[in-house]
């Protein structure tokens, strides 16, 4: 089975990789694409503004730091790299070794900036908010064209269980079935909680060495309650209700 994860705005910026190349990525035949879309992305920081760099970067006081050189700078595994909600509820690093292979073996992260990723591939610390606009350079379009056969033809034998948030679709769409999750807390679709919890379903499938969803089902923590299966076309919509 393979987990289609999100990235996250907050990333640790202490990284000490050497700089990446062509070989540090899944589907070395199409690094020419992320460079092209890296190197736009540098030339909109290059003739920013400083409030074009506070709406690109997603904070209000743009430091140095944001504006060192991506081609050059140091590197992490883009499962450490990122530390958001998600990545704090999945602590990769207390996992045991065995679930840490897991999960650098057969999660993808969708990165706004780099595109699809494996979890072991290693990314430098950068600022790009999701969503925010490189000019008239739609990026989620971009990836979404030049790296979906690649996708569909990695996928193609593998149950797949997306865990991305939804903006993520904008990158890829896969064609066939997939297993998705939606959580409710009295009733209601919540997205902080849904952060977290993807993260908790991450890790529950990495410890158990998960090879299905209907599996991963079987395993839900006491405090999540299976409320309702729809299938929509391709897509398995899992509906978790988050018990008190």
């Amino acid at each position: 089975m393979k987990i289609l994860f999100s990235p996250s705005e907050s990333k640790d910026k202490e990284c000490a990789e050497g700089a990446f190349n062509e070989s540090s990525f899944i589907f070395k035949e199409l690094f020419k694409y992320r460079l092209e879309a890296l190197q736009i992305y540098e030339n909109c920081i290059k003739n920013a503004n400083l409030e074009e760099l506070q709406t690109l970067f997603g904070v209000k006081n743009p430091t140095q730091e944001f504006l060192h050189n991506l081609k050059i700078a140091p590197t992490k595994r883009a499962i450490e790299l990122y530390t958001g909600v998600s990545y704090e509820y999945l602590n990769f690093q207390n996992l045991e070794e065995k679930a840490q292979n897991y999960i650098l073996d057969n999660t993808l992260i969708f990165s706004n900036l780099f595109g699809v990723v494996r979890a072991s591939d290693t990314l430098p610390f950068y600022k790009f908010k999701q969503g925010a606009k490189l000019g008239t350079f739609a990026i989620e379009k971009f990836y979404k064209e030049h790296f979906s056969k690649a996708l569909d033809e990695y996928l193609k034998d593998e149950e797949v269980l997306d865990l991305r948030a939804g903006f993520y679709d904008k990158f890829y769409t896969p064609k066939k079935k997939i297993s998705t999750y939606k959580f409710l807390k009295n009733g209601k679709i919540v997205s902080h909680y849904a952060k977290a919890y993807r993260g908790i379903l991450l890790r529950i499938a990495a410890q158990n060495q998960i090879g299905s969803n209907a599996k991963l089902l079987s395993k839900l923590p006491n405090n999540l309650k299976l409320k309702d299966i729809k299938q929509l076309k391709f897509k398995e919509e899992i509906t978790l209700e988050i018990i008190d």
